[in-house]
């Protein structure tokens, strides 16, 4: 059996914030194959199905992030899983959005939710790192990572949640390379490029006839008489 713990804050209030990407993650692969309703367990929600030959539990820690060390360790000692037999699914702020990466054992990097698992589970575990960008500031990082996926991260957000259920069986045979391969290429277009605002409309064409007013006419215009009148007020006097 394998353990794959996504990580995220319990609860409506967090539910769509970035932090909860992991929880978006294992909710994508639960539907996508057809896992076991969630019931409660392990101070968590846990969900278990099969992916292929191999028999899966799917873990949401409900202890807050800072504490998804208590119910990972635990699932793990019921099911006498080891760190080899883990896989943990999380937000990445130094990876740019859209981007995945995975890695076994490693720092925390900052992460309260991976340090409580290294304290209670040990570090040789895999991770899958799905970046939700950097805001660049770092007194706005908490506001980025506690906020809410915004209308255009979901252009990238949605294709990745899908490809990473449908490739699920590679992450599962170890077949890391192949799993981010996946994900680059069903991410290709929709990758967000950094300071190209792509909902700046197009320059409006000038009309037709606004170009013909600009144009001085090729022909010479007579200066006096009725035929003078009437193009003076047409056009306009230019003298």
């Amino acid at each position: 059996m394998l353990l794959i713990a996504g990580l995220g804050n319990p609860g409506p209030k967090y539910e769509n914030n970035r932090h909860n990407v992991g929880f978006m993650a294992v909710g994508a692969i639960a539907r996508r194959h057809s896992f076991s309703p969630w019931s409660k367990k392990f101070q968590g929600l846990v969900a278990d199905g099969r992916i292929g030959d191999e028999r899966v539990l799917l873990l949401k820690p409900q202890t807050f992030m800072n504490l998804s060390g208590q119910s990972v360790g635990e699932a793990m000692r019921f099911h006498k899983i080891d760190p080899a037999g883990l896989i943990v699914l999380y937000d990445e702020l130094d990876l740019a959005p859209a981007k995945v990466r995975v890695k076994v054992g490693g720092g925390a990097g900052g992460h309260n939710g991976i340090r409580s698992i290294d304290a209670h589970c040990g570090k040789e575990y895999r991770r899958v790192r799905i970046g939700i960008g950097h805001p660049g500031i770092k007194e706005m990082v908490t506001h980025h990572v506690l906020g809410d996926f915004s209308k255009a991260d979901h252009e990238w957000l949605e294709p990745l949640l899908d490809a990473m259920a449908d490739n699920a069986d590679k992450l599962i045979a170890g077949d890391d390379s192949g799993f981010m391969s996946k994900l680059a290429i069903a991410t290709r277009g929709s990758d967000p490029v950094p300071g190209k605002n792509t909902d700046k409309p197009a320059p409006k064409a000038q009309s037709h006839i606004r170009q013909a007013r600009q144009q001085k006419s090729a022909v010479k215009t007579p200066e006096k008489g009725p035929m003078a009148d009437m193009l003076r007020k047409l056009f306009g006097n230019k003298d």
